[in-house]
């Protein structure tokens, strides 16, 4: 898909249309300080018309020439992580690092990204757009982003004709100068702080939450500019690990609870980096010194790395999918090994769930450890009996004679010569609706697979999320209407088993505290302030025009 490049997700305080209206294209942004502001200003403008109305992508709709990002392609049902952010201290190829950094959290985000760099004369330039990170940035624009500080950012989102405006990372100026902002989480209040700033006069260029934090600073009497950000984070409820960089600082925050990963590492030259994965860092060659603790606010600066503490923080509620699912095999998330949990995960199926079999296979790519580590304990060969196409692009045209499972056919080729006349284990790390599920059964069985026993590397999915992964609403979720026999049923395979709830608590060991597992329990740590949040959250961040009681059927397919 060819990528659309703008600056329209960028914000800005009371700027003068002169100065922005000759910009609406791919060239960098420049966030310079307003000499025009009144100290007392500290809301939003909107944005000059030549600007705001960039090119958009087209609403999604469920549309047979526009199945394969549709809900109704059943084989994206997974829950989504929303984002994956990036920053960089001290190097002088931070906005090249950046991108291949973000290179390394594509898989966190693939519908938008965005670079921040801060010049030598202290200007924040910023390029966004639409589309994976090799669309969106090459070198003749990275050529410029000079600098040696930067913050990047990929984003996932579900639909929206206004997307582009949305993508990040966010930059305004205020009256004590410029700041930018990158995003991994959700803001269970944000309907509220966004009600509350707009009676105090705020004008929203956006209809993302992590344009609040920008007025909460904007608003902030705090000094020095990082108390401004404790100030700001102290009055948000929900999930947020967040960077941002400023003239000659680049601060790294996460929320007290913890639920989305963010790590430092620093390079040989000195250089600090702040990743939501530690796969990132790889990929630049930092070392990982360690995780931004719950509730921690660092800043870094040409003194070095200081650190701050918001208010008391809770216990520790760390999102257990990014074990199961969301992350990398190969990143380091809140301290253990993500391959080693799946593994483990597998082992603990086989231990629990025994069935004789003939072949273990994974739906590929997020079951292959899981798989590994189920044939490792059972004494059985893993092999490839689902072929992953990589090549399947954001659309397709389906034939005018409907084809079966026509789109779950696209990215998955059953090898006959490995399921014929086999009793076949097939592990995946999850089951949502469970329409891809048993599309996926019935593929094996078409294969000539004789016995097809399905094997879930978690456990039953009951429950929405609110803190920054995109899950459908409860009533849609297969394991809370149904009990896993009539979800075995529903699927068609021969048998079906979860992970035990208890039994991954008992994993975790004295970590167990700390995680999340509301999808799994419906016991949220932080409890939304609204009931439709999360559904009207989504919609509403990504651009869909209308109010909330527009989105009531958002979910339906």
């Amino acid at each position: 898909m060819a990528a659309t490049s703008s600056i329209s997700s960028s914000l800005s305080l009371n700027a003068k249309p002169s100065k922005l209206s000759n910009n609406n294209n791919n060239k960098p942004h420049r966030f310079l300080r307003n000499p025009f502001l009144k100290p007392s200003s500290s809301s939003f403008s909107p944005l000059p018309a030549s600007i705001s109305s960039s090119p958009s992508l087209p609403l999604r709709v469920s549309n047979p020439l526009t199945l394969l990002a549709a809900d109704n392609d059943d084989y994206d049902e997974k829950p989504r992580e929303e984002c994956g952010v990036v920053g960089i201290y001290g190097d002088s190829e931070a906005s090249r690092l950046c991108y291949l950094a973000l290179h390394a959290l594509q898989h966190r985000g693939q519908e938008g990204a965005g670079i921040v760099t801060v010049s030598k004369d202290k200007v924040l330039q910023t390029i966004t757009g639409v589309g994976l990170v090799s669309e969106v940035f090459s070198e003749s624009k990275l050529d410029q982003l000079p600098g040696d500080i930067a913050i990047g950012h990929v984003r996932y989102s579900t639909a929206g004709s206004s997307m582009l405006k949305n993508v990040q990372p966010f930059v305004a100026g205020y009256r004590f100068g410029s700041v930018g902002v990158a995003h991994n989480g959700n803001l269970v209040n944000y309907t509220k702080l966004r009600a509350d700033l707009e009676e105090n006069g705020s004008i929203f260029n956006t209809s993302s939450d992590t344009e609040v934090v920008l007025h909460l600073i904007a608003i902030s009497k705090a000094r020095p500019f990082f108390m401004r950000i404790v100030d700001a984070c102290e009055k948000l409820q929900g999930a947020y690990s967040m960077v941002f960089v400023t003239e000659d600082k680049l601060v790294a925050v996460r929320d007290p609870h913890g639920f989305r990963p963010l790590v430092m590492g620093r390079r040989s030259n000195g250089a600090v980096v702040f990743a939501s994965e530690t796969c990132a860092l790889d990929l630049i060659e930092a070392t990982y010194e360690r995780e931004v603790y719950p509730g921690e606010v660092l800043v870094v600066d040409k003194d070095g790395v200081k650190c701050q503490c918001l208010m008391p923080h809770p216990e520790p509620k760390q999102c257990i999918f990014e074990h199961i699912y969301f992350s990398l095999p190969n990143s380091i998330v809140f301290g253990r090994s993500v391959y080693e949990s799946r593994h483990v995960f597998g082992e603990i199926l086989a231990t629990e769930s025994p069935v004789d079999c003939d072949v273990v296979i994974a739906v590929p790519d997020s079951g292959v450890v899981a798989a590994l580590g189920y044939a490792a304990k059972a004494g059985v060969a893993f092999q490839q009996g689902l072929i992953r196409s990589h090549y399947v692009g954001r659309t397709f045209i389906e034939p005018s004679q409907k084809i079966r499972d026509f789109g779950v056919k696209l990215k998955l080729s059953p090898v006959r010569g490995v399921l014929e006349g086999k009793r076949v284990v097939v592990v995946d790390d999850s089951i949502v609706r469970g329409t891809t599920s048993s599309k996926i059964v019935r593929l094996l069985r078409e294969a000539g697979a004789k016995e097809v026993h399905m094997r879930i590397a978690s456990p039953p999915i009951i429950a929405s999320c609110y803190y920054g992964v995109d899950t459908p609403s409860s009533n849609e979720l297969i394991s809370n209407r149904m009990s896993v026999d009539e979800i075995r049923d529903y699927i068609g395979c021969d048998s079906l088993a979860f992970l035990s709830f208890e039994t991954l608590k008992k994993h975790l060991g004295e970590d167990s505290r700390s995680f999340c597992y509301a999808c799994f329990t419906g016991d949220y740590p932080v409890k939304p302030t609204e009931d439709k949040v999360k559904r009207g959250g989504d919609f509403i961040d990504d651009g869909l025009v209308g109010g909330i009681n527009n989105i009531e059927g958002g979910w339906v397919r």
